[in-house]
């Protein structure tokens, strides 16, 4: 289905019935990434996943978006869709959006989150990093001198294109100025904020957002919970897709037919 959201057209799917769960993709992704879990989880609550404004089928932003952005956004989707309660299950991205929304409940309730190899820690950056964000700050303030500009233009962006993160390269100019935005944003002073039941799911191999940044989130979201999964990386609830729907299911309280009855 597609939906005018703040101007922006969005694609989405709303289906099941009861109380609602709404699945938030990752960066360079879409709403499909949560397909089986979807499937899995529609025949007992109300479901809902949308591709956010610049991924998938849904237009790009209007302006160079933040997580605040993105999370406005979001409140008016479900304000569409007459949703005022949802328990929210975001990767990634779509994990800072929850964060955000979860930690700043006002006009959504959010009765339950679950942060699947969420963003919002900052990196620890090393020397080498340092060093090249200084001399990539350094070189823009020095090439943007008017004698220079025009000489020099366009060279920053190709010099950041060339050392920057496969998402950076792949995204068009709007949205490589919403990533820079967005990642950039240290969440953690809002994790203390979070007062509902939160589940952390982990893969113990993923590089993106590291199993360290779960602990962290342990440590700052006062109800927290992490469960880490073997053999999984930043994709956990692809690489471990079985037992992702069971510890879903658990946090949830879904109870599926074959397992009614057993001691």
């Amino acid at each position: 289905m597609e939906l005018n959201v703040k101007g922006v057209p969005v694609h989405f799917r709303d289906e099941g019935s009861g109380k609602t769960v709404l699945f938030l993709h990752g960066w360079g992704v879409d709403h499909s990434s949560f397909g089986e879990a979807f499937e899995r989880t529609r025949g007992h609550y109300r479901v809902c996943a949308l591709d956010l404004p610049g991924f998938g089928r849904s237009e790009e932003p209007p302006a160079a978006w933040g997580v605040g952005d993105y999370a406005d956004f979001v409140l008016a989707f479900l304000a569409e869709r007459e949703i005022r309660e949802a328990v929210l299950v975001g990767h990634s991205f779509g994990g800072r959006i929850a964060i955000k929304l979860a930690a700043l409940q006002g006009a959504l309730q959010v009765p339950k989150l679950v942060l699947v190899d969420s963003a919002g820690v900052p990196p620890v950056r090393t020397l080498s990093q340092r060093l090249r964000t200084f001399f990539y700050k350094t070189a823009r303030r020095l090439l943007s001198i008017p004698p220079l500009r025009e000489r020099t233009s366009g060279f920053i962006e190709r010099w950041r294109i060339r050392r920057a993160s496969t998402d950076y390269r792949n995204a068009s100019p709007r949205m490589r100025e919403c990533l820079v935005r967005v990642v950039n944003e240290d969440l953690t002073p809002l994790m203390p904020l979070i007062s509902c039941p939160t589940l952390l799911i982990w893969g113990e191999n993923d590089t993106a957002t590291p199993v360290s940044d779960a602990r962290v989130m342990e440590r700052l979201i006062p109800d927290a919970g992490l469960v880490v999964f073997k053999n999984a990386g930043h994709y956990s609830f692809l690489d471990q897709s079985y037992a992702f729907g069971r510890v879903l299911d658990s946090f949830l309280g879904i109870v599926r037919a074959e397992e009614e009855g057993r001691p």
